[in-house]
């Protein structure tokens, strides 16, 4: 017993009483020693006594799309810090085309006993598809919250981002920039999210440019996320005759980025473009990109207390918390082309001022 003492004592850099307190779970030991006397156990291949194994409150289930666009990791970051925090074991589900679709992560997910499940841009945001499934979990019950998209009526928190917002705060940043023809690139019409994109930008559009409705449905092209998309529906705007471009996604926008140079333009000194989500790596694009930026991190904290509330009885409201969007201004924005060349004309004087003729 000594020599185990006097070996965990040197791998964890602490003396054998502070080894000896540990291993007893008494008191009077700082978090940060126990952890890395506990380490220690671990490196030397001590198994941990009974009293100090981690009891885990169960298992959780995180859904998300995809993690080819950086948002979904950033958010799966989070939450599973999050749930670790308090003690629950995330099982992350990753949805690809053709692949396992989210009501059979869902069922996986239950024969695994999950004390709960959060949805990131799940099926909830689609409004074809029927919400009776997330209604059937909450009645077993079983602890759900749902991120970024809304069903009216389900009876479970919802966490968004304010894309209505984001939309209007994108197209005035433009607008203060001097352009008027402007575009916008989003996802399929049928989620949520995308539909309040819509709603901001022609609110925005109808306030500060004054165009009509019929004007305005010619400037948004509704396509498929990612950077492909963008790039298509960037070359239809394009082909119309815009000069700033706000996108439904940072991946559309490099897509629109990319449309926009095959031609021979420059961004922004042609085109000015404005992502959404401000994923990571953003600020690092080239041109770095001027975004509108999710707060992830107010957001999955949100999500995992509300859940975690959930599954120890204490119901957080059912309804949704909503989270404000942030400018985030970089490189691919500027002034609208010929702004600045356009010669300023100077005032004319006054009549009375004005000479006699001879």
């Amino acid at each position: 017993m000594r020599a185990r003492l006097a070996d965990i004592a040197q791998q964890a850099e602490v003396s054998e009483a502070t080894v000896s307190r540990v291993l007893n779970d008494r008191p009077g030991v700082a978090p940060e020693t126990r952890q890395a006397v506990l380490t220690a156990l671990d490196v030397l291949g001590y198994e941990r006594p009974a009293r100090l194994r981690k009891r885990s409150a169960g298992l959780v289930g995180l859904v998300v799309p995809e993690l080819e666009n950086p948002i979904f990791p950033a958010f799966a970051q989070v939450v599973e810090s999050g749930l670790a925090q308090a003690g629950y074991t995330s099982v992350l589900c990753t949805q690809t085309p053709g692949g396992v679709t989210e009501d059979e992560y869902v069922e996986m997910l239950l024969d695994r006993q999950v004390s709960g499940i959060v949805f990131v841009s799940g099926l909830h945001a689609d409004t074809a598809a029927d919400p009776a499934r997330y209604r059937t979990l909450i009645t077993r019950p079983l602890p759900i919250v749902l991120v970024n998209g809304y069903q009216p009526g389900l009876p479970a928190p919802f966490v968004s981002c304010d894309d209505r917002e984001a939309g209007e705060l994108a197209v005035a940043h433009l607008v203060a920039l001097g352009h008027r023809r402007i575009g916008l690139i989003t996802g399929p019409g049928r989620y949520v999210p995308v539909q309040r994109k819509v709603a901001g930008f022609k609110t925005a559009m109808k306030r500060l440019v004054g165009l009509p409705d019929a004007e305005l449905d010619e400037l948004a092209e509704l396509s498929l996320f990612g950077v492909e998309g963008g790039e298509v529906a960037a070359a239809r705007l394009l082909d119309r005759g815009v000069t700033g471009l706000v996108c439904g996604s940072d991946l559309m926008a490099l897509g629109a980025i990319r449309a926009a140079r095959q031609r021979g333009l420059s961004v922004p000194a042609d085109l000015s473009v404005v992502g959404y989500d401000d994923s990571p790596l953003m600020a690092f694009t080239d041109p770095p990109l001027t975004t509108m930026r999710q707060p992830v991190t107010a957001m999955a904290v949100a999500a995992v207390r509300a859940l975690v509330d959930e599954i120890h009885g204490h119901a957080a409201p059912h309804s949704e918390y909503i989270f404000r969007p942030e400018l985030v201004v970089r490189g691919s924005t500027a002034v609208v082309p010929g702004v600045l060349d356009k010669p300023v004309d100077k005032p004319r004087p006054p009549a009375a001022d004005l000479p006699l003729p001879v």
